[in-house]
């Protein structure tokens, strides 16, 4: 029997409101991670459906959104995009007094046309709609099995008369993983944060020939099979606010402070670039940045900037249109179209009208008129600034050659190459709004529930993704998103992964507290990361922590998604630590991430100093956290002493061990080596024992993040400092049996 779809009438405002929340998405309630049960009150939903353009002013309003949602769902043959996989079958939607036959034609996206017919009696019936009087039926309509993988147009023609279009994305049932890690096989990599390599030749932060010295390194110390990055995203590079990689400017589009000038083809041939770079002001300038103890932004990306706009003058005046690097460049330009014409538009933007009025930091202080890229003012801006936009597309063109030798010299060297990060958010002053407003819901911020860091909940102050107008256009900005960070790497990193899945919104007016999860079309949205990670090559990794259901991480394993595991994280309910042997497989194991205190820094709690001296918690909160943490560490020295990791004289109790030794520091690595997880992730802190986190999460000017330098400098790294470190950790990759070879 298919199942049945009725419409039910609501009985009251409320019952009405409740119903319409539902039917969109809206959760009623949730279970935080410790275990206390949320219950969304009708204000929030009603503020969220607010948000979303439905009229929830009265329950007549609310009933007929809630008509329109229903016909929607069954009178339309097909909704504006379809998402399968290997069954091949599409669900159509027709009205039960249709009859006669049904005919497709799929518009292959390499130019190709396969098409077919079906008689309706044919058909099984998945699925029936009934509203009042009037009935729909859902029928299953199967597709060739050649069809294939990728992004193609469908026509339904009813009776020899097309009916409907849509856009029809055929994916993979599983994601990439390479035959090595399926068939049993473990491996490693070293993360690092891209900016704060130190070296002899940077201008101040580490740039994609410091990534070449790393791997160099890496491949020859460790056997290693890729080095992990900080998300490259576009940043507008002010400190404090504008700096994490995880709130960029636009997640399409790369920072150009990782760019290496004196690499550019154009500095080769511009003898002002030359004289300019070693007189004794650069010099001086660059001396200071290198020098600096953390990362300068600002001047960094002012000094780099100085320098691309006359390589970009050497490059009109060397290239005329024709020449091969002018046709390469044009290639790029057309490749990406719409999305780098609207990036550069908004560069250009950013760099004349904050000239002219130095208040004016960001789209939101523009003038009316410029608001909006459609608007007449912004195309006639365009046509007065042509040079500009192009400049800032060159920036984009030398990022994107620089990194892309660097995944070719990584894939040489390593046998997965670069491991990105693809960050979840959006600066909600950043050009991605501005470009896509329409991809945004206004009147909601996106963040998380309670937890053990955060009582209160967390506002991360970016707007939630309309999914409704990602499915119109076929989801293309979320493939992009995905496609311009794997396309340089072997594996990828989606941050915060349940966002395919849910999302928890606050809508305006409302604490953190209050928030509600709205869920995702996560079946699409996982089927479309699944095209893209076999198509690139890529191995996917999903952050996934927090509040994440067994339902969620279910999917996430049937879809090859390696799930994320901390060390600190991994504990039964009664707090004490998990033994080595029961880490899950399909996973990515790790000490700590960029938010989380480096292991040394766990250690002697820095992590809890800098929150009570950034004003992040009271005094009660300082003791309740060192308490916890007391416990923490002896639990973890217990682990570590239950599977003879450490020498039979190493102290049983915490108090006795005052801070990170080597001994414990080789136990807890040894520890991580060997459990059963495919990947083990270890972090350039960690290598170094540095003390400091890159990010103190709830400050901003308190601390600073996102600005730390490695300790050691690349060049210094093969010193007799550094080499019980390599030989530490590359003996625990060869007993563990990680090292590539």
């Amino acid at each position: 029997m298919p199942a049945r779809a009725v419409f039910q009438p609501s009985s009251s405002y409320e019952d009405a409101l409740a119903r319409l929340a539902n039917e969109t998405g809206i959760d009623r309630e949730y279970w935080d991670i410790l275990g206390k049960k949320h219950e969304a009150s009708p204000e929030v939903h009603r503020r969220i459906l607010t948000a979303l353009g439905l009229d929830v002013s009265t329950r007549t309003t609310v009933e007929d959104e809630r008509i329109r949602i229903f016909q929607r769902c069954a009178a339309f043959a097909l909704p504006p995009t379809l998402v399968i996989g290997s069954e091949k079958t599409i669900p159509l939607s027709l009205a039960s007094s249709f009859e006669g036959s049904v005919s497709f034609e799929i518009l292959l996206e390499t130019g190709g046309r396969l098409a077919g017919q079906a008689e309706l009696s044919q058909l099984r019936v998945s699925r029936e709609f009934v509203m009042d009087e009037l009935r729909w039926y859902t029928y299953d309509l199967a597709f060739p099995r050649d069809v294939p993988l990728g992004y193609h147009e469908l026509k339904i023609s009813l009776g020899g008369n097309l009916a409907a279009t849509a856009h029809l994305i055929v994916g993979p049932d599983r994601a990439y993983l390479p035959e090595s890690l399926a068939s049993g096989a473990r491996t490693a990599g070293l993360n690092v944060a891209l900016y704060g390599l130190r070296s002899d030749r940077n201008w101040g932060c580490g740039d994609f020939s410091d990534l070449h010295s790393l791997i160099d390194w890496a491949a020859t110390e460790f056997d290693v099979s890729f080095i992990g990055l900080n998300p490259l995203h576009a940043l507008y590079n002010r400190v404090p606010y504008n700096t994490s990689p995880y709130l960029p400017l636009s997640i399409f589009y790369k920072n150009p402070i990782y760019i290496d000038v004196e690499s550019v083809p154009e500095f080769k041939l511009s003898l002002w670039a030359q004289r300019l770079a070693i007189s004794p002001p650069i010099q001086e300038s660059i001396r200071k940045l290198r020098e600096a103890e953390f990362v300068q932004y600002e001047q960094i990306d002012q000094l780099k900037r100085r320098f691309l706009k006359v390589l970009f003058r050497e490059f009109r005046k060397r290239h005329a249109q024709g020449s091969p690097r002018a046709a390469v460049f044009a290639e790029y330009c057309d490749r990406e179209g719409d999305l780098l014409e609207k990036f550069a538009l908004y560069c250009a933007f950013d760099e004349i009208l904050h000239r002219q009025n130095p208040d004016c930091w960001n789209w939101r202080d523009w003038p009316e008129e410029y608001q909006s890229p459609e608007s007449d003012a912004c195309r006639a801006f365009a046509k007065q600034h042509p040079r500009t936009i192009e400049f800032y597309k060159y920036v984009q063109f030398v990022l994107d050659e620089q990194l892309s030798a660097a995944n070719t010299y990584a894939r040489q060297k390593l046998s997965i190459g670069l491991y990105h990060d693809l960050a979840l958010a959006t600066d909600n002053c950043g050009s991605d709004l501005w470009a896509h407003r329409n991809f945004y819901v206004p009147g909601c911020r996106v963040g998380a529930p309670p937890d053990d860091f955060s009582p209160n909940g967390q506002d991360w102050a970016f707007p939630p993704p309309r999914f409704t107008a990602h499915r119109e256009n076929g989801y293309r900005l979320y493939r992009e998103s995905i496609r311009k960070v794997a396309k340089c790497g072997g594996a990828l990193r989606i941050d915060h992964v349940m966002r395919l899945f849910r999302l928890f919104w606050i809508p305006e007016g409302v604490d953190a507290s209050e928030g509600i999860y709205v869920r995702e079309n996560a079946m699409d949205l996982m089927r479309i990361l699944a095209l893209e990670s076999v198509r690139n090559k890529n191995v996917i990794v999903g952050e996934d922590l927090g509040t994440v259901t067994d339902e969620i991480r279910d999917m996430l394993s049937r879809f090859g998604i390696l799930s994320y595991r901390l060390f600190y994280f991994e504990k039964h309910r009664d707090q004490s630590f998990k033994g080595s042997g029961e880490y899950p497989r399909q996973a990515l194991v790790s000490s700590t991430t960029h938010d989380l205190p480096t292991l040394a820094g766990f250690w002697t709690s820095r992590d809890i100093e800098a929150r009570k001296s950034a004003g992040l918690i009271d005094e009660g909160g300082y003791r309740s956290q060192l308490e916890d943490r007391k416990r923490d560490k002896q639990s973890m020295l217990d682990a570590l002493h239950a599977e003879n990791l450490l020498p039979h004289w190493y102290p049983r109790s915490a108090d006795r061990v005052v801070q990170l030794d080597g001994d414990l520091h080789n136990a807890i690595i040894a520890f991580l080596a060997q459990v059963p997880s495919m990947i083990l992730l270890f972090n350039q802190e960690d290598f170094t024992k540095e003390t400091e986190q890159q990010n103190l999460p709830g400050s901003t000017a308190e601390y600073p993040n996102w600005q730390r330098k490695m300790k050691a400098k690349i060049e210094d790294l093969r010193s007799p400092e550094w080499q019980p470190y390599a030989a530490m950790l590359r003996n625990q990759l060869h007993r563990t049996g990680r090292a590539l070879h």
